[in-house]
């Protein structure tokens, strides 16, 4: 299903990312926080092999991809976009809510501040970049059971953007049901077709059952979304969308996805 903008764009484009940023799953990964009822068969190994497809794609698709460190004691520091928001020159390094995440900013820190400038989020402000959905000329955040209003107040004041935020308590992170597919155009579930902030984008809505899909990454003119999911794929290839599907079985059981194993520049 589609739904049309009620607004007429301009001409604005995003720039080609020229780098990413990822760390391998560690030993550890199996320890993820995760409400999945199959955390206790995620299979190491397999999701080591995954990513690692993951990264030969961002390769092939023109990045320089940044490798941090393995953390074998820290189980969800593959996930990667929840330690740090950048825009426009600028890098906000984020305050996840779970404390146990905390320590995976820590290595992040020195990579993006040789490169741009860098601030921490504070105290009493929770945020995770899995919340933050970048559009044309303004982020949205989502509030959800990770993000809250100061951490996107910090991130707002910080990066020098317009954020709209959606009030979603209930969800874990906004980008489990909201993807950037290309300038005025987003992949979202049936849970935020109608959501106002949204109203100005043309919204590819997932098919039923088909949720997970609506977390996708765009990078460099193709999409790449998990495989196993044939509704949402030639949803996105009849709206003109070059589609790279990768096999993602063990990371769902982490509550990760497509965008949470990386940092594009």
């Amino acid at each position: 299903m589609r739904l049309r903008s009620r607004a007429r764009r301009g001409g604005f484009r995003h720039m080609p990312f020229r780098k990413a940023i990822v760390r391998e799953p560690g030993e550890g990964f199996r320890r993820c926080i995760s409400t999945h009822p199959m955390r206790h068969t995620v299979d190491v190994a397999r999701a080591k092999v995954q990513h690692a497809t993951y990264v030969k794609t961002l390769e092939d698709l023109g990045l320089e991809v940044l490798r941090l460190e393995k953390a074998d004691g820290l189980p969800d520091s593959c996930f990667v976009e929840d330690t740090a928001v950048v825009r426009g020159g600028r890098a906000l390094l984020c305050r996840p809510s779970e404390e146990a995440r905390r320590d995976e900013v820590t290595a992040i820190e020195p990579v993006l501040s040789e490169m741009l400038a860098a601030k921490r989020a504070s105290e009493p402000a929770t945020i995770e970049g899995g919340d933050v959905l970048h559009l044309r000329d303004r982020l949205v955040c989502g509030l959800t059971r990770r993000t809250n209003r100061e951490g996107a107040r910090q991130m707002a004041d910080w990066l020098g953007v317009k954020v709209d935020v959606v009030v979603a308590p209930a969800m874990m992170h906004l980008k489990s049901h909201a993807s950037y597919i290309r300038d005025g155009t987003i992949l979202v579930t049936k849970a935020l077709a109608g959501e106002p902030a949204f109203a100005n984008e043309d919204r590819l809505v997932v098919p039923d059952g088909e949720e997970y899909a609506a977390n996708v990454l765009s990078v460099n003119g193709a999409v790449v979304m998990p495989a196993g999911f044939p509704g949402t794929k030639e949803l996105l290839e009849r709206a003109g969308v070059a589609v790279i599907a990768l096999e993602m079985t063990e990371f769902p059981k982490c509550d990760g996805a497509m965008t949470c194993l990386s940092i594009l520049l």
